[in-house]
């Protein structure tokens, strides 16, 4: 359990994805019995005081007694983490895609203590950054609004505008030693690789 700044944050999961390639609501999808969602859900729900969802899936997850907000620019990652950011009633947001099977609380409880005089707080790997599971201030909002303004939905195109913590994975290791924290997974191949089921 976080003690001291739960209260600054807002754990924001984006549910709005499409998953084309995987075929199915990856949301949905089971590890170990348990739906993604819920794996997620539980760090979240321990982590922060106010946890959302983000995409326009109010009827599929209103079981979960969580606000769904509505994507204000439709249609791209980038887009859900303005939503998120837009209308969380802290400073601060953690954002998080709801398809990652094996989220870990040490690295989430990690970036978010490197947040203080930054906009951003990002974990990169050796497959570039993973802006997807990472920090982000009210700092942002205009850079990513002018991004999205003009049609650019790339998730970190407005680093270089903020003030980031690029959090290398050498700093991260020792939370995440099997690899796994980051691990993404979009085609039914990809997944039962991981023993998931579908």
């Amino acid at each position: 359990m976080l003690e001291n700044f739960e209260h600054d944050i807002t754990g924001v999961i984006l549910v709005g994805g499409k998953s084309r390639r995987m075929g199915r609501d990856k949301a949905s999808l089971e590890v170990d019995g348990k739906p993604l969602i819920e794996r997620l859900l539980e760090i979240f729900t321990k982590s922060f005081a106010q946890v959302v969802l983000v995409g326009d899936r109010e009827e599929r997850f209103a079981s979960y007694g969580l606000p769904v907000l509505s994507d204000i620019y439709p249609g791209s990652s980038l887009g859900g983490l303005y939503t998120g950011l837009y209308h969380a009633a802290t400073e601060y947001i953690f954002v998080s895609s709801c398809d990652l099977p094996f989220p870990s609380g040490e690295v989430l409880r990690l970036l978010c203590s490197l947040r203080k005089d930054y906009d951003a707080v990002v974990p990169t790997t050796d497959k570039g950054y993973e802006p997807l599971f990472a920090l982000y201030s009210k700092g942002c909002l205009g850079p990513i609004r002018a991004l999205l303004d003009r049609g650019n939905y790339c998730a970190y195109a407005y680093y270089p505008q903020v003030r980031v913590r690029y959090v290398e994975y050498e700093e991260l290791v020792r939370f995440d030693s099997d690899g796994r924290a980051f691990l993404n997974m979009n085609t039914p191949e990809e997944f039962a690789k991981i023993g998931g089921t579908l």
